[in-house]
């Protein structure tokens, strides 16, 4: 299943007309992929005239809804930003609900005073009053073609009912990435605003002790083994090099990959690998999302450490709108609603 993952995620992220770069298996799948991918268009095509045309009722609820979606598969920083929201809305005295899918709601509106749809441009059921658009700044479009083909998961027209956009991982793209990715949105919405964001690390915790928080210069000339389940590793392997160790290795898995017994004597061999190579035993760094998604697996790694890091969402206002101009956004949708 990984190496399918790999494969299909190669083709996603080469262009059509450089598909001859391919592996002959890779080509010869293609053809397959680009049927079931009309197939979801299609398909997506349909519910959506369902919805808008009225035979699928959209509910509107009795409190804000902000939508936090994303166009292309993983490492949009979709999570990093409702959680941020999230923190926002309870220090302004108001008691967020978090939805990662559609379900019934039954709301008392004297506890929960906003809604915050985690994977929002999926919920179509629910009237959103905001509606946020991720963007991975490193890898924006892929190929430009939906899934399974490609990394998209709604056409890039889907831009045009978005209020917001945000282009993630920007410190770590190339300016002129940028401007064509700004451009790019622009032309699907064109007074649409647009804020660039980056992962900004705040310190490590223990995999032993979620309480014992450890600077971030611990990891400083030291050798560091990165693991990680998530959409997009390479933002959080450059991230971590960013800190300062002496050296960098990594084991990618398939987002929301749980780790298993096998797993552990994988990551268990590199770092061993690692402390024969460099004489020094290895830091093993996760992400505070993998971490979550089994905390006792990775206490099975004794002796060597492992820290898990935790990082905020931070909007760079030198690159386009402040971190204060989307707060207002908020502030004025709470306000009006």
């Amino acid at each position: 299943m990984e190496k399918l993952r790999k494969l299909v995620n190669e083709i996603a992220y080469t262009s059509l007309s450089s598909s001859h770069k391919l592996s002959p298996l890779q080509r010869s799948v293609i053809p397959f992929l680009s049927i079931a991918s009309s197939l979801y268009r299609l398909a997506l095509s349909l519910r959506r005239q369902l919805y808008y045309s009225g035979i699928f009722r959209r509910r509107r609820l009795p409190v804000p809804v902000i939508s936090v979606g994303n166009l292309t598969w993983g490492g949009n920083g979709k999570t990093p930003m409702v959680e941020s929201i999230a923190l926002f809305l309870a220090d302004s005295g108001i008691s967020p609900l978090i939805l990662t899918r559609e379900v019934e709601l039954h709301l008392n509106s004297e506890k929960v005073g906003a809604v915050i749809l985690d994977d929002g441009m999926q919920h179509l059921s629910l009237w959103r009053d905001l509606e946020i658009a991720m963007i991975n700044g490193l890898m924006p479009w892929g190929n430009c073609q939906l899934v399974p083909l490609g990394p998209l998961r709604e056409p890039l027209t889907a831009l045009e009912r978005a209020d917001v956009a945000v282009v993630h991982h920007a410190d770590l793209a190339v300016e002129q990435n940028l401007k064509d990715i700004e451009l790019m949105i622009r032309e699907v919405n064109e007074s649409i605003p647009i804020f660039f964001s980056r992962m900004s690390p705040s310190y490590f915790f223990t995999a032993v002790d979620i309480n014992l928080k450890i600077p971030l210069k611990a990891v400083c000339n030291r050798v560091v083994l990165c693991v990680s389940a998530i959409g997009f590793s390479d933002a959080f392997v450059q991230g971590v090099g960013k800190i300062g160790p002496s050296f960098v290795d990594r084991l990618d898995f398939s987002d929301h990959h749980l780790f298993q017994d096998k797993d552990i004597d994988v990551i268990r061999t590199t770092l061993g690998n690692l402390e024969d190579q460099f004489g020094s035993k290895p830091i093993l760094i996760v992400t505070e999302k993998d971490y979550d998604r089994d905390p006792e697996i990775l206490k099975h790694l004794d002796p060597f450490e492992v820290l898990v890091l935790c990082s905020q969402l931070q909007i760079i206002s030198g690159q386009g709108n402040t971190e204060e101009s989307l707060r207002k956004v908020f502030k004025q949708l709470l306000k009006v609603i």
